[in-house]
């Protein structure tokens, strides 16, 4: 059982919603949410859906990349 099963909290300062996933922090920190530092970042439901929007163009050029 992981930690956001158990319940953990977002690691978003100022957030104190329940955690949906896990990402690397320093991801996290290149998609311009500010969170403490640690190896793991807990992010909520909102703050996920942020994280995906800053790195869909990302994700795409890597995409791209690997396609040619």
């Amino acid at each position: 059982m992981g930690k956001v099963a158990k319940g953990i909290k977002c690691s978003v300062f100022g957030c104190d919603n329940e955690a949906v996933r896990s990402l690397s922090t320093e991801k996290v920190i290149a998609a311009g949410l500010k969170v403490s530092s640690s190896r793991r970042t807990y992010l909520c439901r909102e703050h996920y859906k942020h994280y995906k929007k800053e790195t869909k163009k990302e994700k795409k050029v890597e995409k791209w990349r690997y396609k040619s």
